[in-house]
């Protein structure tokens, strides 16, 4: 299948050589992790290894010339909190950063560990950096959005479901991008243009979550949004057993959930941002300030389809949906 790449508002993808060899050095790095995630989770594995494997690229191996320290905390702000706390008291080189959440806890524990970060929605809005261009402190990395997605994510729904007539979109507002509002602006247009009724529903808590879904209907012409913030990642398996329950078209922004049995998703690829990550972290083990790395942008995002869900709810894809795809489930 085909994939397609798009050009961010900061520049392109990052290039590095293969034979890249990193700076030597006597003294063994520390690279700090904290992961909005479990450590299990086989997105996570995903994302991480990508992330090794750059670093091999460039020179790092670990065990070797550099050391990983671990730290998880799945959606929990407490445990983020202590995390962070942890982390920085290793005093690392650098910290590698997964989500909003976790960024938000290690800002006030450092002022001087660099901080690369991945899947960060709004840095500026967000006060961890001055600018995109020049983030000017020891923040920089990688965000996760694009605005135009909210209208794909209701025209897929739409293809996949002709006689779609209200969506709900699931998301939590205290975490997801501008409080939901990034992306809904373009779902409420597209959803407008048609004729489809737009129910938010928010939900901040799993027991808030668990009793959302179960309000779930299997009217005729119903269809759910998932849209992508650090709340819901924990939280998938939860809404896609509910929406196969009720026998639901449900379109995801992570792609990887339907490679986990959504039924069809759109969105970042965030796997391609952790290779990214790989290279800013290696230009700050060799002495480059977080302030003088630009924000980067998405550039590369992927249509997976589940055509095995599909089946499973009496749902038919069209080939032309198939032939746009970057992956088919089958």
């Amino acid at each position: 299948m085909k994939r397609r790449d798009f050009m961010g508002f900061i520049g392109g993808a990052l290039v590095y050589p293969a034979t890249t060899r990193a700076q030597q050095s006597d003294r063994i790095r520390r690279i700090g992790v904290l992961a909005n995630a479990e450590a299990q989770d086989p997105e996570w594995q995903r994302q991480i290894a990508a992330f090794l494997d750059v670093m091999k690229k460039l020179g790092w191996e670990d065990g070797r010339n550099f050391i990983l320290d671990y730290r998880f905390a799945a959606g929990e702000e407490g445990r983020i909190s202590a995390a962070a706390k942890e982390l920085v008291a290793l005093k690392p080189d650098v910290i590698l950063a997964r989500s909003t959440p976790v960024v938000k806890a290690l800002k006030p524990e450092t002022q001087t560990i660099p901080i690369v970060f991945v899947s960060v929605s709004d840095p500026v809005g967000d006060n961890f950096v001055a600018t995109m261009a020049r983030p000017g402190g020891n923040i920089t990395g990688f965000t996760n959005v694009e605005a135009s997605l909210g209208g794909k994510w209701v025209e897929l729904l739409k293809e996949v479901a002709p006689d779609l007539r209200r969506a709900k979109i699931i998301f939590n507002p205290n975490v997801a991008s501008g409080g939901g509002s990034f992306y809904l602006r373009t779902i409420e247009e597209a959803a407008a243009l048609k004729s489809i009724v737009i129910d938010t529903v928010h939900v901040f808590t799993v027991a808030e979550l668990e009793t959302a879904l179960a309000a779930l209907t299997q009217e005729p012409g119903n269809g759910v949004i998932v849209m992508p913030d650090p709340f819901i990642v924990p939280n998938r398996g939860l809404i896609r057993e509910a929406v196969a329950r009720h026998r639901l078209p449900a379109v995801y922004g992570f792609p990887y959930m339907a490679l986990e049995g959504g039924l069809l998703a759109y969105g970042v690829d965030n796997v391609d941002l952790y290779r990214r990550s790989a290279e800013y972290v290696d230009r700050v083990l060799k002495g480059a300030q977080p302030r003088d790395l630009p924000i980067q942008a998405p550039v590369r995002f992927n249509l997976v389809v589940n055509l095995k869900t599909a089946k499973a709810l009496g749902m038919n894809v069209s080939p032309t949906l198939l032939a746009r795809a970057d992956e088919v489930i089958e």
